[in-house]
């Protein structure tokens, strides 16, 4: 296992995303093979390539702040805040003045409040600068939704944001468990946020020609590893986990769901978009994981990939997973839940890292849907279609950003040493 004192682990989940505004609705989402992408209907999409997205639909914020407050909040730190709620209560935590100062937050977002900026944007051309809102800056900035989480429940420890694109909530999580492990927090809320479904967001990744274009059937369009994939489905949503150290947990009762016995990340030092063809930095952060929980590949029962539904990411994926795991890549069930969700951007880590730890309480691992056409650069078991019931005793999750970034998390079926 990792260096450091302390054991780390899971008690707490909330999340809200294209599927579920909770962590039970979400997983039964998961297991039934069902699409949370639509058509999109928080802005009108009829000038976008793309028209489709994932979408948290029905949300009211006032459910979870109150109505001052939400309308001084982007979306993201919204949704983070109402994941967050959902957190504390799995956890059956209470946060006082005892012990609010071992408790802190670390949430990724990949952009944060861009669609108070593009907002606030148009504001300034058409209106002028004396119409702008003064709530500009704090609603716009990545690290506000750690800032929202920590006044909403009262923690006073560490309190940052992590930004690395598509690694940022796997990066939270595993900033959370060094923490933690080093014995500067007794308990951390770990995840990420993302809400960037508006015109200057959807058009950014157009732009890239990183967006399926598959406006005729959009449950259709997210299709990890399948030959005829096209690009990514851009979502939204939160996810935020409960870490905490094992001693803590156990004193006071908790619920242990899952343990993290593992966290590597590496950089490609390549392209700012493109990730390295053949996988050498993802499959870098793969090994070093595994050796920081000081287990062998075979031990892994399950890896969530990245899987984007891109040409390029799915091809490397395939083969870092081939490179760090040898002849047992032909053996480890892998599927790709982007296929059902959408990409979460900088909540994608951080949900990712719940599904692993559902798969091994339910010993149930969610399916990619959406495979039809098998890619010979993509040969891997990705677990077609239909979910699939196994032993999962230890999970491992990957998340590769634009820039990079390559970010791996272990996770494992809590035991008593």
């Amino acid at each position: 296992m990792d260096s450091g004192k302390e054991r780390v682990v899971i008690t707490g989940m909330g999340t809200l995303n294209p599927l579920g505004s909770d962590t039970k609705s979400t997983w039964e989402g998961l297991v039934a093979g069902e699409s949370g992408i639509d058509y999109i209907t928080l802005f009108d999409p009829s000038d976008m390539e793309a028209k489709f997205a994932g979408e948290v639909k029905g949300f009211e914020p006032t459910n979870y702040v109150e109505r001052k407050e939400a309308r001084r909040m982007d979306r993201f730190a919204q949704l983070a805040v109402a994941a967050s709620r959902e957190a504390v209560a799995s956890a059956e935590l209470e946060i006082n003045h005892t012990n609010d100062d071992d408790i802190g937050v670390i949430i990724g977002s990949g952009i944060g409040g861009l669609t108070t900026l593009f907002e606030q944007a148009k504001i300034l051309v058409e209106k002028g600068p004396d119409r702008v809102s003064p709530f500009l800056a704090p609603m716009m900035i990545a690290d506000i939704a750690a800032a929202q989480i920590s006044i909403a429940l009262g923690t006073k420890g560490p309190n940052f944001c992590t930004t690395s694109a598509c690694s940022s909530g796997s990066d939270a999580i595993g900033a959370a468990y060094e923490l933690i492990k080093h014995g500067d927090a007794q308990v951390m809320f770990a995840g990420g946020t993302e809400s960037i479904i508006n015109p200057l967001g959807i058009t950014a990744f157009t732009a890239l020609k990183g967006l399926s274009t598959r406006n005729d059937a959009p449950k259709e369009a997210s299709r990890p590893f399948d030959a005829e994939r096209d690009g990514f489905v851009m979502s939204e949503g939160a996810c935020v986990l409960v870490l905490e150290k094992l001693e803590h947990a156990l004193k006071r009762g908790a619920t242990i769901l899952a343990e993290i016995i593992a966290y590597g990340a590496t950089a490609d030092s390549f392209h700012v978009t493109q990730p390295m063809a053949n996988g050498e930095g993802a499959a870098r952060a793969m090994r070093i994981a595994l050796k920081k929980a000081d287990i062998s590949p075979t031990e892994i029962d399950y890896i969530n990939a990245h899987g984007t539904s891109t040409q390029l990411n799915d091809a490397m994926e395939t083969r870092a997973i081939k490179s760090a795991f040898g002849d047992y890549a032909y053996k480890v069930p892998i599927s790709s839940t982007k296929s059902m969700l959408g990409h979460l951007i900088g909540c994608a880590g951080a949900i990712e890292a719940m599904i692993c730890i559902l798969s091994i309480r339910n010993g149930i691992i969610p399916p990619t849907i959406n495979y039809h056409h098998p890619d010979p650069d993509c040969d891997l078991d990705y677990v077609p279609n239909v979910a699939r019931k196994a032993e999962v005793n230890t999970a491992l999750s990957s998340s590769f950003g634009f820039g990079g970034h390559n970010s791996v998390l272990v996770l494992r079926k809590y035991f008593e040493a």
